[in-house]
């Protein structure tokens, strides 16, 4: 169990990349990474734009696997600037609970030294959303 903490968190971390793109956008500061139920890791990196039109990287990683056929999530790593574990964002954690019934369940990575994790469930209690989802 602890491999596949490590695997994800070193996925996303090779992904960070901070660069400006142009003097309207910045990429790569946040790096995250998603485990499917199928067993595959996709990634994503935070696009930064002077108009609040971008997009953080575990929506990119959001992204990237239902461009690949999937929906159904079990594990999310976000890895900050320096290296450290992070949370979703408010639109993110909105975003991960409307893609299915099960989504409350998914792990997230808080510490990876300490292997400490939280579940998306707990980031949102109550949500307004569970009764009108129905299982894909």
């Amino acid at each position: 169990m602890n491999e596949i903490w490590k695997q994800l968190y070193n996925a996303a971390k090779q992904k960070l990349n901070p660069k400006v793109i142009s003097p309207f956008v910045e990429s790569g500061g946040v790096a995250a990474a998603v485990l499917t139920e199928k067993g595959n890791i996709y990634t994503g990196v935070c696009i930064d734009t002077a108009c609040t039109l971008g997009m953080c990287a575990e929506r990119n990683a959001i992204a990237n696997m239902i461009t690949n056929g999937e929906s159904k999530i079990i594990k999310l790593v976000c890895v900050m600037r320096d290296g450290t574990c992070g949370y979703p964002c408010g639109a993110c954690r909105e975003f991960f609970m409307q893609l299915g019934r099960d989504s409350a369940n998914i792990e997230i990575l808080t510490d990876l030294d300490g292997l400490k994790t939280i579940t998306l469930g707990e980031l949102l209690p109550n949500w307004w959303g569970g009764d009108h989802l129905w299982e894909h």
